[in-house]
């Protein structure tokens, strides 16, 4: 790779970023949820039997004020007893509970000799077997995983990397990279039939900013750094990536590229594949990078692509040169009422046909807009609908359906007079479509509201509903159609299990000139049904098939790790399966990096 810019408007030395997220991540991650030990929903009975719920901690906008409207929501929607004490998750887990380390002390050794920082802690150890599928949470507060990594290690840099791939390939350990923990595919966890010791590569100590170009704004960045750190970082120099997906407060660079991720303001910054300049990713083959950092090459295929979407099956990701942009000189959120979810897709579809998107745009069906009303404070429920609109002007006048109609997000980003003629001609076109603006303060909640309803999760599980989200794209003219089937299947399957509580609600999340992405939210009681992880994915089995069924991919941003893997063949036919595999078997002969994504490595 060329060396760093030296010129004097270019950063030379490396920023060391301290990271909000610290090596022990318990110390402020939960170990058995999602998201900071300090943020949770929590539910209060007094004598009287009445129920409060409300939001812990400071860190979002709805923290520590009460919901008036989650409780009585949460008992006609999924009958659950809020009056009985909750279900406890089991304590952290204890040496007793796993088998010993299998790595040994030769390794531990050389680990010592390479002053690589490294742990055998069986906290250490189970923190780093898991991401966040319904799997890995109900597991971790209720059972045992079958397998763990034998020893966690923390790299600070590349050579260092270099060394451990080396390490294992030569004596035939296996390594599976960890960065922020989010995955929801089963991407790291330990295949259970995996017989030789396993190192999880902990990429958290990775996290500096190597160097910073102004000029062609550029950023050369380990690939540990979690997301809000780097634009924190970033920002305090004038500039941001612009990429920000749901899990941007904890997920990291590394696992953006790993899983070809997307962010909430891809229209204006692009994807993961759009911002990505150069990778740098060590293989048991060797380092796998270009030999030049140029903004686009006519030689062949761009084996970035071969790093893009890996999922830690190829190697270890260890720096990213990036795009940067100057922060925007405006921000401004807006949102719009439309009389139902078909009449909103058919306006996205006409903004997207025009390239009128804004940063983000993104429109909940009425079961999510219903669901977006419980989370917030006030009292009055229609009075925290709109800014300034009644609910008789919006039901008796306008004639709108309070069990139809739905809310769309808008965020805007850029210069100022760019911002006012973009708010202009989509507020003009939806008058077209019949619909209301509705204001800033609905636009900014409705999106800060996605950092917030992964925590949801964690309070459902002490009353035995369990939840989970999963995401497809799909070309404009199957989108509506999709989502209908999609819910109707649902709806079936739940019957015949004999789930009588339940929601499956959706989200127009992306936009592209072929298509959008359907985001669903699937959540249920399970009470005296069973296994409920088991119950899931014959629910989420049944709905992805349906997706393919009509027209929809089998991911669009979330990968597909060892949850979708069985679709993968399908996906990308015998040939590009063969092709695949091919690249595994010369970038990885021995198959130390078997983390069974994608496909079932058998090398």
């Amino acid at each position: 790779m060329p060396p760093p810019p030296s010129q004097n408007s270019k950063i030379k030395e490396p920023i060391f970023v301290k990271s909000v997220i610290p090596k022990s991540r318990q110390q402020l991650l939960k170990w058995n949820g999602w998201g900071y030990t300090d943020s949770q929903f929590v539910v209060k009975v007094d004598e009287h039997k009445n129920i409060q719920v409300y939001f812990t901690g400071k860190r979002y906008p709805i923290g520590e004020v009460t919901l008036p409207h989650l409780a009585q929501w949460a008992i006609d929607k999924l009958d659950l007893d809020l009056t009985q004490p909750p279900k406890r998750s089991q304590p952290p887990p204890t040496e007793s509970q796993y088998p010993e380390s299998k790595i040994p002390e030769s390794i531990l050794l050389k680990l010592k000799n390479f002053s690589i920082s490294y742990s055998i802690d069986i906290v250490d150890r189970v923190v780093r077997a898991h991401g966040q599928t319904l799997h890995d949470i109900y597991t971790l507060r209720n059972s045992v995983f079958e397998r763990i990594p034998d020893v966690v290690v923390w790299p600070t840099g590349h050579d260092e990397v270099v060394k451990l791939v080396t390490l294992c390939n030569d004596n035939n350990i296996v390594l599976i990279p960890y960065g922020g923990g989010t995955a929801v595919s089963g991407a790291v966890e330990c295949p259970t039939s995996e017989q030789r010791p396993i190192i999880s590569l902990d990429t958290s100590q990775m996290n500096k900013i190597l160097w910073l170009d102004r000029d062609n704004l550029v950023a050369c960045c380990e690939s540990g750094i979690v997301g809000q750190d780097l634009e924190r970082e970033l920002g305090r120099m004038g500039f941001t990536t612009g990429h920000e997906p749901d899990s941007y407060e904890f997920s990291s660079l590394g696992g953006w590229v790993a899983t070809r991720a997307s962010g909430m303001k891809k229209n204006t910054y692009g994807n993961i594949e759009d911002l990505v300049v150069h990778v740098k990713m060590v293989t048991a083959n060797g380092v796998l990078e270009k030999g030049c950092q140029v903004p686009r090459l006519s030689c062949g295929p761009d084996f970035n692509h071969v790093i893009l979407g890996s999922e830690g099956s190829l190697g270890v990701v260890t720096e990213v040169v990036i795009k940067i942009r100057p922060l925007p000189q405006c921000r401004k959120y807006g949102s719009v009422v439309f009389p139902n979810f078909e009449t909103g897709v058919k306006y996205m579809r006409e903004v997207a046909k025009r390239r009128l998107q804004p940063a983000s745009i993104r429109l909940m069906d009425n079961d999510q807009f219903k669901f977006g009303m419980i989370l917030k404070p006030e009292e009055s429920y229609f009075g925290i609908i709109l800014d300034g609109i009644k609910k008789f002007y919006i039901t008796k006048i306008k004639g709108f359906d309070v069990d139809q109609m739905c809310v769309m997000t808008l965020l805007f980003e850029g210069d100022e007079t760019d911002v006012k003629l973009s708010e202009k001609k989509l507020y003009e076109l939806a008058k077209q479509f019949g619909a209301i603006p509705a204001g800033e303060t609905n636009g900014e909640r409705g999106y800060m509201l996605t950092f917030v309803i992964a925590y949801i999760r964690d309070l459902g599980l002490q009353y035995d509903v369990v939840a989970e989200s999963f995401e497809t794209s799909v070309p404009w003219d199957r989108a509506v159609t999709l989502v209908k089937n999609v819910k109707q299947v649902v709806a079936q399957e739940c019957q015949r299990l004999g789930i009588t509580h339940y929601i499956i609600n959706s989200r127009v999340t992306q936009t592209y000139d072929a298509g959008c992405v359907i985001y669903f939210y699937l959540g249920f009681n399970h009470r005296d049904l069973g296994d409920p992880v088991d119950l899931h994915n014959r629910l989420e089995t049944k709905a992805r098939d349906e997706i393919l069924a009509s027209g929809g991919s089998i991911s669009h941003h979330h990968g597909v790790g060892k949850l979708r893997r069985k679709w993968y063949p399908k996906t990308v036919s015998n040939v590009g399966l063969s092709l695949y595999l091919s690249i595994k078997r010369e970038l990885d002969p021995k198959n130390i990096f078997a983390t069974n994504n994608l496909v079932q490595s058998k090398l």
